[in-house]
């Protein structure tokens, strides 16, 4: 049985810099005017907080970004993956396959929907899924394709498209290609198209850590099919008079928050690039670390900046790292997602007997160090300074320097 990655032990000393950010996209004057008009406008009890235009306008705005046909409005990524799974209406002995290196509310809903949750190795260098595995683990039971945008890296969806066309079901034609874009919105796959145009959904997240957010939780997901925009429509509204449905509508709120985030999501993702990539040059050197790959043909969010440690320090050497790094340094350092099998006992008893060892030793290796954009520069010049020097310590230590 793998070990749960996610459990480091962690000592309570203070941090200067946090595990993780508390938010991704930030706040200007912009959002805090679009609150309030919003306030003033709903606070008339003839008007209330029932907002259908602010969210229309929300989604017209989001699926023009994204170049697809359609887009619609959740109170949250999670809702939107549930419903879109949803639609499938999946059969006992249906398969989803997705990569087992993921946020665990990536698989959770598979099952919840009566899928069969079949997990699949990464790609070594992007920590994507990986095509080559999935194709070996495609089968006449498969109905989707589930790919994460993982950590910002933006996956090339085209293997999966022809994977896809080239083992069909018997019965449902095609396996659908569903896209995890909630780490990855505003991005650009190496096909040239936004990140949300490619794939039969794309579900996006607006949650408070996400790369734009709306006021705490949000999601969205965009498609070219009309009949599943239509249905995802009305699963969100009760089913509106015509099916099974539940509640899952963002609020007006929200959505006019979500409006001017989207419009100032290229400046924020260009901040968060370039200080991404000023860490990968001021880390540049270490030859303990395996830094952030360059993506040729994509455009990588950097949404966590990943680093992996050499396969000699992979589990208690990485550990050893991050703590140093918390105790001497007072930098916070997550383990940023490790298989979800390891990570979530409901998940494990899904998927008993499934392993990729790929992913395991992938995930020991791996921690991903705070990263912000508005971390001030000098702040993020001692950060550097922090993971060269824990990492030559480590590195004594283990007698290979």
């Amino acid at each position: 049985m793998p070990t749960d990655t996610t459990t480091v032990p962690r000592s309570t000393a203070p941090r200067r810099w946090p595990d993780d950010p508390a938010q991704g996209g930030w706040y200007t004057e912009a959002e805090h005017a679009a609150v309030q008009e919003v306030m003033a406008d709903s606070l008339p009890w003839q008007t209330g907080w029932r907002g259908k235009e602010h969210i229309a306008a929300f989604e017209d705005a989001f699926a023009d970004k994204t170049r697809s046909r359609h887009a619609v409005a959740f109170n949250g990524g999670g809702s939107a993956l549930e419903m879109v799974l949803n639609c499938l209406d999946l059969q006992p002995g249906d398969e989803v396959i997705s990569c087992a290196l993921n946020f665990v509310g990536t698989h959770l809903p598979v099952i919840h929907q009566g899928g069969d949750l079949v997990l699949a190795e990464p790609d070594p260098t992007s920590l994507n899924l990986d095509p080559a595995d999935v194709e070996h683990r495609l089968t006449d039971r498969t109905r989707a394709i589930l790919v994460t945008h993982w950590n910002g890296l933006t996956a090339d969806l085209c293997p999966f498209l022809d994977l896809a066309q080239r083992h069909p079901h018997p019965h449902h034609g095609p396996p659908v290609v569903i896209v995890d874009a909630a780490r990855a919105c505003g991005g650009t796959t190496p096909a040239g198209l936004p990140v949300g145009a490619e794939g039969w959904a794309t579900i996006f997240s607006f949650e408070t850590k996400k790369l734009m957010t709306t006021l705490g939780q949000g999601g969205m997901v965009t498609t070219g099919d009309a009949a599943l925009a239509g249905r995802l429509r009305r699963l969100r509204t009760y089913g509106l008079s015509q099916q099974w449905g539940t509640n899952q509508q963002l609020t007006k709120i929200q959505a006019a928050v979500g409006l001017t985030q989207l419009e100032r999501l290229e400046e924020m993702n260009t901040a968060r690039i370039a200080r991404a990539h000023e860490r990968t040059r001021l880390l540049g050197g270490i030859p303990h670390l395996t830094l952030p790959p360059v993506l040729h043909g994509g455009r990588h969010l950097y949404y966590r900046y990943n680093l992996l440690v050499p396969e000699a320090w992979a589990g208690t050497g990485r550990d050893a790292l991050m703590e140093v790094l918390a105790d001497h340094y007072g930098l916070g350092s997550i383990i940023n997602d490790p298989p979800t099998y390891a990570s979530h006992a409901y998940i494990r008893a899904h998927t008993d007997g499934q392993a990729c060892p790929r992913a395991e030793q992938l995930a020991a290796r791996l921690l991903c160090p705070c990263l912000h954009p508005q971390i001030p520069a000098d702040e993020e010049r001692e950060i550097c300074d922090a993971i060269r020097k824990a990492t030559d310590q480590l590195a004594r230590a283990f007698g290979d320097t």
